[in-house]
């Protein structure tokens, strides 16, 4: 095949999944020439799964994400058909949004705002090679013979890579939903150095919804006045359609262990590692013996489709099997598929083999993000397509590099994870994973993370105002809930004698929308504006406590580690930590000490090091 030069470019995105869209939005938004290459233009943001963006712990990244400039908010927020907020009656700091959203529009209008992004450059292709010159990223090469060169490239190539289908006896060289999977660039990126490693995960049936007896259901309806994901939509969204409610019995679970011999989870043809939190539906029935049943979420693909995704059923058995245990169910007894379960296989890479800014630690100027990293969901996804896309652009344009740190947002700690203590399987954000969740909550993402962008094409002029407008509004509200009260008002609100603030009410227990109507307040201030507040003074003790806490880790966070530091010359390291220190080359000292097999008294032996030699 003849090559030539299909053009020069400062940036090339390999993968038009998420994070291939918010990094090539990214680099393009921020002046530089960019080109996207896909497999198929028509699988752009395609949501290959639930058609739903935000969860718990993935509604703060989705908000992170908008904070920094990104597009996965607005695109939600444009194609919701029904909002809810998880966790209410939990704390604030684990309440998350999660939006269910028209699959089909999603995908069309992140493919009109990527069309219509100047300096973006969209191509159908395939790559096949990743050209490097001394070290140094220099372009890709496709299939088809054209060279894109490039200052940086980005891979996120999702679970398209040497990426095989299976469904009972059925194995298939197949991307998600038949579309074709990228066959030719693992070669490449195992000769540039990196470790590839095969995931898996897996997908439920879509059900004809003219099939489904919705009367045996319970309906589940969105939430009213729910807010946007994105800071810049000034309205909550309109829920348009309702989810149902079923449950799995003991005749599906007899299906399912009759069958055991045919499901490629249990027979061996699936060797794979798949996502403990998100298991089928055969592993579910396996593993809790002792429950008699597991809910099923019927939720609707979108408004210009019959198709119901089954939330709680993915599978990897036969079709015939599959036919059984979706009519085994209340509600589905006549049910027909529109599209069978099946379990996808799929490349990735070790993460350790990249640093904080998700650049490869062997090739210089080339990042992964997304699938490839070993995480799975849209939301982790798309918040490193754009960090990588933000690092990419600083890099080539000669800025320092926009690291966030585990106590500052989630999206640092899904990266400090992956880049410190890898991965196993497939990686999700959980609310659990962060130290400091009391203060990462949903509502203060702008607040935390949108000066990160202060200077850059980023920090729209709508951008601005939006924050500026929210971020006074927010402090003023602060100020004024520290004011006395008036305390007649007080004393009919509440049996005391002393005069309080409405701050200190809040503490005792009573709500702003209660506090608000009693004294004839912050009539003035939106409502989201004032949930802040509230939560603010709410928590604001354990608040305190963790800025305490994150100072005293900033110490070693920000000691810096030598990038040819010799470990084998340290003497008083034991062998695992030196091993293990080699391996994923820290940059600072507090990254060491969350590498796994690293304990505190190998990062003391570092500190004195480092003390005694780097005077």
């Amino acid at each position: 095949m003849i090559n030539f030069v299909e053009g020069q470019f400062d940036i090339v995105v390999i993968g038009a999944g998420h994070a291939g869209c918010e990094a090539a939005l990214c680099s393009a938004r921020m002046n530089l020439k960019t080109a996207m290459l896909t497999l198929n233009l028509d699988s752009i943001a395609f949501l290959a799964c639930n058609p739903s963006i935000g969860g718990t712990g993935k509604g703060h990244l989705v908000r992170e994400i908008d904070a920094l400039g990104g597009e996965m908010a607005k695109n939600a927020d444009k194609t919701a058909i029904q909002m809810r907020i998880l966790n209410e009656g939990k704390g604030e700091a684990v309440q998350s949004l999660r939006c269910q959203c028209d699959k089909n529009a999603y995908h069309r209008e992140m493919k009109r705002t990527l069309e219509n992004c100047e300096n973006l450059r969209i191509i159908q292709g395939e790559a096949e090679k990743i050209i490097t010159e001394n070290g140094k990223v220099t372009g890709v090469l496709t299939t088809y013979g054209g060279i894109l060169y490039a200052k940086a490239v980005i891979i996120a190539t999702g679970v398209y890579l040497n990426a095989e289908t299976v469904t009972g006896e059925l194995r298939q060289k197949s991307g998600p939903s038949g579309f074709a999977a990228a066959t030719r660039l693992t070669q490449s990126l195992i000769d540039l150095g990196y470790k590839i490693r095969r995931f898996k995960t897996g997908t439920p049936a879509r059900l004809d919804r003219r099939t489904v007896d919705f009367e045996k259901c319970t309906v589940q309806y969105g939430e009213e006045g729910v807010p946007s994901f994105s800071f810049l939509n000034g309205k909550a969204n309109e829920n348009v359609r309702e989810c149902y409610l079923t449950y799995t019995n003991a005749e599906t679970h007899n299906i399912i262990l009759d069958n055991l011999d045919r499901s490629p989870l249990y027979n061996g043809e699936i060797k794979s590692a798949g996502p403990r939190y998100c298991p089928s539906i055969e592993t579910k029935v396996v593993r809790f013996k002792d429950k008699e049943r597991h809910q099923l979420f019927l939720e609707p693909e979108g408004l210009d489709t019959n198709e119901i995704y089954v939330q709680g059923m993915s599978s990897s058995m036969p079709f015939d099997i599959q036919r059984d245990m979706y009519r085994s169910v209340e509600g589905l007894e006549n049910s027909e598929i529109m599209r069978y379960a099946y379990a996808i296989e799929y490349d990735c890479i070790d993460t350790l083999d990249i640093y904080p800014t998700l650049e490869f630690k062997k090739v210089e100027n080339l990042y992964t993000a997304g699938q490839i990293n070993g995480t799975s969901g849209y939301e982790e996804a798309a918040a490193q397509g754009l960090m990588a896309g933000l690092n990419a652009a600083f890099k080539i344009t000669g800025k320092p590099p926009l690291i966030l740190d585990r106590s500052e947002a989630y999206i640092g700690v899904l990266i400090d994870d992956l880049v410190t203590k890898g991965t196993e399987e497939p990686y999700r954000i959980m609310t659990s994973r962060a130290e400091y969740r009391i203060n990462l909550r949903q509502d203060t993402a702008d607040f935390r993370l949108t000066p990160k962008i202060f200077g850059t094409p980023l920090f729209t002029e709508e951008r601005k105002a939006v924050f500026e407008k929210r971020k006074t509004l927010y402090e003023n509200a602060l100020e004024e809930l520290n004011r006395r009260a008036d305390k007649e008002k007080t004393q009919s609100f509440i049996e005391t004698s002393a005069s309080l603030t409405y701050a200190d009410l809040i503490k005792r227990g009573f709500k702003i929308e209660d506090i608000k109507t009693h004294f004839g307040v912050f009539s003035e201030y939106p409502a989201d504006v004032l949930k802040s507040a509230e939560t603010t003074i709410k928590y604001e003790g354990y608040i305190k406590k963790n800025e305490e806490q994150i100072k005293r880790a900033k110490k070693l966070e920000e000691k810096a580690i030598p990038k040819d530091i010799d470990y084998d010359g340290i003497k008083g390291l034991r062998l695992e930590a030196r091993e293990q220190l080699k391996r994923v080359r820290p940059l600072t000292l507090g990254q060491a000490g969350r590498i796994y097999g690293v304990n505190p008294a190998d990062v003391t032996v570092l500190i004195v090091w480092l003390a005694t030699t780097l005077r």
